[in-house]
């Protein structure tokens, strides 16, 4: 191996080497804080960008966080405001509270002030009426020993009976002068009979029959009414159908007076005269009553001929519907309400038996069904009796109507002719009934409860009439507008049809149809 020899550094070649080295160490050092600054600024951007990021999720946080903040506030007004809701509630209704137990005391108050308003003055109207009587009490005394010891001064006796009575001071005077003419013996038969649809001596057999039933007895303070006042005032608001404050002018009453007369004056004809006038014919009667209606029509065991009526009404205040009139109401153009009188004639037109109070609605036969003929139909006592009606009635065992459908045969048309003569007797009955008592023909003043008593008058002071042969005034005849209902079953037994077929065969082939076989 060669050893090559080795020459050491003077100063001027390691003061070289010396600056190249710093050279060296500057460009490293150089690039060394390129990367230190390339660095830094890369933190920077990293930083940037963190901090932009961090700058949006902080304004999403606070966006969120006013977002919270306004639900809480809305949350807190709510309650808020519902907690003033409640207050105020309480308030209105503890307000409300106080005045209704302000009212009510008001009002108890009231009550209590009134009733003893009331008290004071029923004690100070019993006490004026307590001196009153008094005084009345004191004023007759004085006039009976004025007139007794008048009596005695012009005879020198002792007393000599009553003074009499005297009228109470404070009743209004009324002018009596048209009763007290009427009542005159010289008053003419016609003008009476004019104004009461009937003769003196009917007059004066009703007054004695109803005598026990309505007369009163005086008092002290006044007469009473006399029993012939108390009927007439009934029988001319009957027989007129006037209103009470005519007859209050007529007969110098007062009106509520009036109106209690009559009803009492009706109350009684139907629980004393209904008894006597108005029955179901017994054996001998009604076998009376078959031969006049057969020497008439030609058909036998007729008992009776049926006929239904309306009388017109004021609507009443419970059940109107029932009490309306369909049939008059389309032949009036106006609303009609009637109750209805459903009544056997016999031949002379006098009522053997009355229906009466049922709606105006209901049809004959419905009401037939509730009357106490048809009880008696069914107890058996209407046997071998006909009760001859119009073709509002069904065709039972005892009920003979018409017949009702088309074509008719010449046997039938001449049995319907027999029939409808006797369905006349009980049309020309009612026609009479409603002539005669004027009252009948419109409505009356007369409550519903009270009507059926004022009918019951009516038909049992026609048949006294009737049965007295009282002649009624061609100018009073009234024309009836009853419609004929037919009724959904007008045919309820077969025996029935064969026996009005038989009896109009034999009206026709013995020659009491209107025509003869030779």
């Amino acid at each position: 191996m060669e050893i090559t020899p080795f020459s050491f550094l003077n100063q001027e070649d390691i003061s070289h080497l010396y600056s190249l080295f710093q050279d060296m160490e500057g460009s490293f050092s150089g690039n060394a804080n390129l990367k230190k600054r390339r660095r830094k600024d890369d933190e920077g951007d990293n930083n940037k960008k963190n901090n932009n990021q961090s700058d949006k999720e902080g304004t999403k946080m606070s966006t969120m966080n006013d977002i919270i903040a306004s639900f809480i506030i809305l949350d807190d007004e709510e309650k808020r405001a519902q907690n003033q809701w409640v207050i105020e509630s309480q308030q209105d209704r503890a307000l409300f509270d106080a005045n209704s137990k302000q009212k009510i005391q008001a009002m108890s108050d009231y009550q209590s002030n009134l009733q003893t308003y009331h008290s004071d003055l029923d004690e100070m109207d019993q006490l004026r009426t307590k001196r009153a009587r008094s005084a009345a009490t004191v004023v007759a005394a004085a006039a009976a020993d004025n007139a007794v010891s008048e009596n005695q001064a012009q005879s020198g006796d002792g007393p000599s009976g009553s003074s009499g009575q005297h009228r109470r001071l404070w009743v209004k005077e009324r002018s009596k002068a048209w009763w007290d003419q009427c009542n005159h013996p010289d008053f003419p038969e016609e003008d009476f009979r004019r104004a009461f649809r009937m003769s003196k001596a009917t007059f004066d057999l009703i007054c004695e029959e109803l005598d026990s039933a309505v007369i009163k007895k005086n008092t002290m303070l006044r007469d009473a009414i006399p029993v012939r006042q108390r009927v007439a005032v009934c029988i001319w608001r009957l027989a007129t159908g006037e209103p009470l404050r005519l007859v209050s002018k007529r007969f110098g009453l007062g009106i509520s007076t009036c109106h209690k007369l009559v009803l009492e004056v009706c109350s009684a004809i139907h629980s004393v005269l209904m008894p006597k006038f108005l029955q179901w014919p017994d054996e001998n009667k009604i076998k009376t009553i078959k031969e006049e209606f057969e020497s008439v029509s030609g058909i036998a065991n007729v008992g009776g001929s049926i006929y239904t009526t309306h009388i017109p009404i004021i609507a009443p205040k419970i059940s109107v519907a029932a009490y309306f009139n369909k049939r008059h109401t389309e032949r009036n153009q106006k609303s009609s309400y009637s109750m209805t009188v459903q009544g056997v004639v016999d031949p002379k037109g006098v009522f053997t038996d009355v229906c009466i109070g049922w709606p105006g609605s209901m049809p004959d036969d419905q009401i037939l069904e509730k009357s106490a003929l048809f009880q008696r139909a069914n107890r058996g006592q209407l046997k071998d009796v006909w009760i001859v009606g119009n073709s509002g009635f069904p065709l039972m065992d005892w009920v003979l109507v018409p017949y009702t459908h088309q074509n008719l045969t010449w046997t039938q048309h001449a049995f319907n002719e027999k029939i409808d003569g006797i369905q006349k007797v009980g049309r020309e009955a009612f026609m009479r009934l409603k002539g005669r008592w004027t009252c009948l023909q419109k409505r009356t003043e007369v409550k519903l409860q009270d009507l059926p008593v004022l009918l019951g008058a009516c038909c049992v002071l026609h048949n006294i009439c009737e049965m007295r042969n009282e002649e009624m005034d061609p100018e009073l005849r009234f024309e009836l507008f009853d419609d004929e209902m037919i009724p959904e079953k007008n045919l309820r037994s077969a025996t029935s049809i064969q026996a009005r077929d038989h009896i109009a065969h034999n009206l026709l082939h013995h020659g009491l149809a209107g025509t003869s076989f030779l």
